[in-house]
């Protein structure tokens, strides 16, 4: 067993490391370029929906009431009607990165911590390579992905969003749990 407060260096360095690169993944390569699509009549949609001033949260449209609306005549019209949609309606203003990008840090350690708990709880100081790199990058692989694969069960979201997800989480867990092997104590 590897107590946590060993493994400090790996968590926050590889925290670091995923930090920079999903930056760049996002930021600097058109890979989630396509993630979002403009809504077609965009400035028409924007002017019906300014005039509602909702405010910012998750919504679903159209919303029961009830179990009994949820079955009812009325809601099925609604539905077949349409549009039917979930959406997050976000404060006005410039969106600013700084809140977001400190909270994706902590995330990432948090993710971090799992791993190395994970890791620790199953393996000495001094462990195989291959044996670290397993733990870690399996448990920062399901931190960083399996929760976003329910977003497209449940809500629809675009499956190839979460496949660019998922496949961005591998990385992830590739260069944390490299990270891990390369600190792992001795």
């Amino acid at each position: 067993m590897t107590g946590l407060s060993a493994l400090w260096l790996p968590i926050l360095l590889s925290s670091v490391i995923v930090f920079v690169v999903s930056s760049a993944i996002h930021m600097a390569s058109p890979w989630h370029k396509s993630d979002y699509p403009k809504v077609p009549n965009e400035d028409r949609v924007r002017d019906a929906l300014r005039a509602l001033a909702i405010p910012p949260g998750d919504y679903m449209i159209p919303r029961p009431s009830s179990r009994e609306e949820l079955r009812s005549p009325e809601f099925a019209a609604k539905v077949k009607q349409g549009p039917v949609m979930m959406m997050t309606v976000m404060p006005n203003g410039p969106m600013a990165m700084g809140r977001s990008l400190i909270l994706w840090f902590l995330y990432a350690v948090v993710v971090g911590c799992f791993a190395g708990y994970v890791a620790g709880r199953a393996l000495p100081a001094g462990a195989e390579s291959f044996r670290v790199f397993r733990f870690v990058g399996v448990t920062t692989f399901v931190g960083y992905s399996v929760a976003l694969w329910q977003m497209s069960i449940w809500y629809r979201r675009a499956w190839t969003t979460t496949l660019k997800a998922t496949v961005d989480a591998v990385i992830y867990a590739l260069l944390t749990a490299g990270t891990f092997v390369w600190l792992w104590p001795h």
